[in-house]
């Protein structure tokens, strides 16, 4: 007979169950708040130019430390442990939510609608508040007791960072320095454009479509350095292929065309490299992120079921039972979770913009609570990089859209219900995982788990905000206006805003979907419905190429309208089955089909140090509270907001006629070649390389 195996010893937090300390007190909500607001911010414009997003908690945890230690010896009044963990956790919710926003809902922009600051907030607020509540009755469960089951990396190595900064380490330093360094860096390059943002060499053997380019973007080289060097080249091989062999075969075969190829507004033979991954290879990257992100989730499928029956096995026990009065132990009331998601619900059926009924809001309600236990687990055992959030999302649409065709609720007014459904549901699962990482190192340090939750939602209704409006901002600042000429008449709308068009006619501003011989976008008509122009939106262009809520729009249109230019779609779903074939993980790649060249080069670049640093350190791999994440973290953030400042000053001209006098005098060579831009850009490579290997590993003290 098997021996019984030990019983795991109590586990002891670091802060004890009968100790009171300071916690949930307004100065870590406020300062919470607004590390979210930042990295949130940050994140949304990362995620909308490379389709990725990074954890904050810990960057947000070190800065937390630090700036309370200064406001402690300012004021002489010391910040407790509890509070510095409030902050981070407030904080963590801004990268959460505009991860699932930027994945989902610019869809609806590929869809031919409009992007709205309402729609957007309400459909992250929505699901940002759906996924704490969903984690409330899992926490005992999948915290508790899988205790040194579930090992949560993330939420692990912050309270590893926490605990260190209460003995009085930190390294502040390190994420202050890449904050620096990113900002400086972009102000330079960027505002004052002092040297070449984007260095390129078109290639003799295909001089006019084949050539290579480099976006000298700080943040793009901390994310490569962040997810590794495996993932970055997989991403840059994709690049290589879409831009040096699917961009000069194109360009080759339709030289000596003169007619159109659907979806094209041009002769092929007309078309430079931008305008043929504009009209062609963004929809073959799209065939190939939908079948990598489906074949990802048909891989994860296993342990999401195995993931489901474990929480589900004792879920109703955990949630319903009586806590013992410990601090440790107390969560929201599970009536507050119960009736709380019943009001979600009908909120969303009221709320015009949403076009939400009541069977899609029990659809949200279902997929919601699925799937935050399937993140929630997987988080736990994989950790947030590994948690497939676009392939439930994915899942989530191939469901709705194929109930929505059993009942026969098809075409184009469908679609923006749909994306809805997945979009909640997408941001739920995305906040449900950060919200189990947050609780861990809650757990870890002794935290009160209802005050981590209220703060949860205190930082979800902050962020909601500055995310809908950066994505909304964003979109504004890059979109532009362009010929288009289509045998197609739409019908008069008085009650349509208007436009300015290139020749300075006022147009009538039409959002167009499901018309068939005219893709779905935004067009500037004339009063009896002749289109002469199309507004290229700022995202999807190559600015902001938002990769997933591509792929999300193509699920839907694929089965709801069927309007796709499908030849070219299965050309990228072929390209991931032939990655798939030859063991190469297709999702990476795929994205890197869909991204342009410029944007995956520095991505490549950060994983090429992050190599250098890797093979320096031997076996020891680094942890997530290393110098380099640290360093990266900074990199990332300062960065993004310096490219949120430039578009902000883009509508200025004086504005932006005052930073342009430093360039004026100086000699072209600098400003516009290649040379200048890519050696300054190495340089902030060898910065990093050497912010990486200087600091050991650790937290030590004093750092």
């Amino acid at each position: 007979m098997a021996a019984e195996p030990a019983p795991r010893p109590e586990f002891r937090p670091y802060v004890a169950d009968d100790q009171e300390l300071p916690e949930l007190t307004l100065r870590a909500l406020v300062l919470g708040s607004l590390l979210g607001l930042l990295f949130g911010a940050s994140s949304a414009y990362l995620g909308l130019k490379v389709g990725l997003t990074v954890s904050a908690s810990i960057p947000i945890a070190v800065l937390s430390i630090t700036i309370f230690r200064f406001l402690s010896r300012v004021v002489g009044a010391p910040t407790s442990i509890l509070e510095n963990n409030i902050a981070q956790t407030t904080g963590s919710a801004g990268e959460s939510i505009a991860g699932g926003v930027i994945f989902t809902i610019p869809a609806l922009i590929f869809l031919g609608f409009e992007l709205d600051w309402t729609r957007t907030t309400v459909l992250a607020l929505m699901g940002g508040v759906l996924g704490v509540l969903m984690m409330i009755p899992l926490r005992r469960y999948l915290i508790v007791k899988e205790h040194g089951i579930l090992t949560y990396p993330e939420g692990t190595a912050c309270a590893e960072v926490l605990i260190a900064g209460e003995e009085g380490g930190a390294q502040a330093d390190l994420v202050f320095g890449g904050l620096l360094v990113g900002a400086l860096y972009k102000f330079l390059n960027l505002i004052l454009a002092l040297w070449n943002e984007f260095p390129e060499r078109f290639l003799a053997f295909y001089e006019r479509t084949a050539r290579v380019r480099l976006d000298t973007d700080p943040a793009l080289l901390g994310v490569g350095y962040i997810i590794g060097y495996r993932s970055s080249a997989l991403m840059v091989g994709g690049s290589l292929l879409a831009s040096l062999v699917l961009i000069p075969a194109i360009s080759f075969f339709g030289e000596g065309r003169t007619t159109l190829l659907y979806p094209g507004t041009m002769p092929i033979s007309q078309m430079d490299a931008d305008e043929i991954w504009n009209r062609y290879i963004r929809y073959i990257g799209a065939g190939a992120v939908a079948a990598g992100g489906i074949i990802n989730l048909a891989r994860a499928m296993p342990t999401i079921i195995d993931s489901f029956r474990a929480s589900f096995r004792d879920l109703r026990v955990s949630a319903l039972s009586t806590d013992s009065g410990h601090r440790t132990e107390r969560d929201i009331p599970i009536t507050v979770v119960l009736v709380g998601s019943l009001l979600l619900a009908l909120a969303m059926t009221l709320v015009p913009q949403l076009r939400v009924n009541l069977l899609s809001a029990g659809l949200i309600i279902l997929f919601g609570f699925f799937f935050a236990v399937v993140a929630s687990r997987i988080t736990g055992e994989l950790g947030s990089s590994s948690c497939p959030i676009s392939g439930m999302a994915i899942a989530t649409l191939m469901g709705t859209c194929g109930l929505f065709l059993l009942l026969g609720w098809t075409g184009h007014a469908y679609t923006v219900v749909a994306l809805a459904v997945g979009a909640v549901v997408c941001i739920a699962a995305s906040n449900a995982g950060t919200t189990s990482q947050d609780l861990k190192t809650g757990f870890l340090v002794g935290a009160t788990p209802w005050k981590q939750q209220v703060s949860l939602m205190v930082g979800v209704l902050t962020c909601v905000v500055v995310v809908g409006a950066t994505v909304r901002f964003l979109n504004s600042r890059f979109s532009t206006v362009q010929s288009a000429q289509y045998a197609v008449t739409l019908p008069p709308d008085p009650a349509a805003p208007s436009q300015s068009g290139l020749d300075g006619a006022s147009y009538m501003v039409r959002h167009v979907g499901g018309v068939a011989g005219i893709p779905d976008g935004t067009y500037l008509a004339d009063a009896s419905g002749v289109i002469h122009y199309e507004v290229v939106q700022g995202i999807g262009s190559k600015e902001a190429p938002a990769p997933q809520a591509r792929l999300m729009s193509l699920v839907i249109k694929g089965i709801l309208t069927r309007q796709l230019p499908w030849g070219l779609v299965f050309i990228g779903v072929f390209i991931s089955i032939l990655m798939e074939i030859v063991e190469v993980p297709a999702l990476a790649f795929a994205v890197g089909v869909y991204l342009p060249l410029e944007s995956t080069t520095p991505v490549f670049l950060g994983g090429l140090v992050r190599l250098l640093i890797d093979r320096r350190r031997g076996s020891a791999t680094e942890s997530d509270a290393g110098p380099g994440i640290l360093f990266s973290s900074g990199l990332i953030a300062g960065g993004s907001l310096m490219g949120l400042l430039y578009a902000w000053i883009q509508p200025f001209d004086r504005v932006r006629g005052f930073f342009a006098w430093p360039a004026s005098h100086l000699p072209t060579v600098l400003t516009e070649g290649s040379l200048f831009g890519l050696l300054t850009f190495l340089a902030v490579c060898g910065l990093l390389y050497r912010a990486a290997r200087s600091a050991p590993d650790q937290l030590a003290a004093g750092r």
